[in-house]
């Protein structure tokens, strides 16, 4: 009972945020997903429904990657390269309700230090 009145409220929050947090090509909405072993990151165009460029810690050359602060900061800076290579410059930010401490802030940082702006 208790998790799923989490859960519900995890969800009313993300709801929320998306009300107002809308990706458009010139400026694609940069959604993060941590979970408890990955983390996933992808620069959505909302007006089309794509995605412009994600990267993800599952599989790939970089198999060593956890859903840490090590993980997040070294996801946020190839998600800033791919988004670079894909002619994204700047990005709105979507931490999908979750707090800006930890490993939300660890990727934001690395991801402006490869570059991106928001």
């Amino acid at each position: 009972m208790k998790l799923q009145k989490k859960q519900s409220l995890a969800q009313k929050r993300r709801w929320r945020i998306r009300k107002k947090v809308q990706g458009t090509a010139e400026r694609p909405r940069l959604a993060v997903h941590f979970s408890n072993k990955h983390i996933y990151a992808q620069c959505i165009d909302d007006v089309k429904g794509h995605t412009l460029a994600y990267v993800t810690s599952v599989g790939g050359k970089d198999t060593d990657l956890k859903a840490n602060s090590e993980g997040a900061n070294a996801l946020g800076k190839a998600i800033a390269e791919k988004a670079k290579t894909a002619g994204i410059e700047s990005v709105v930010f979507d931490r999908a309700g979750r707090r800006y401490h930890g490993c939300v802030k660890s990727f934001a940082e690395a991801a402006r230090e490869g570059g991106l702006q928001f």
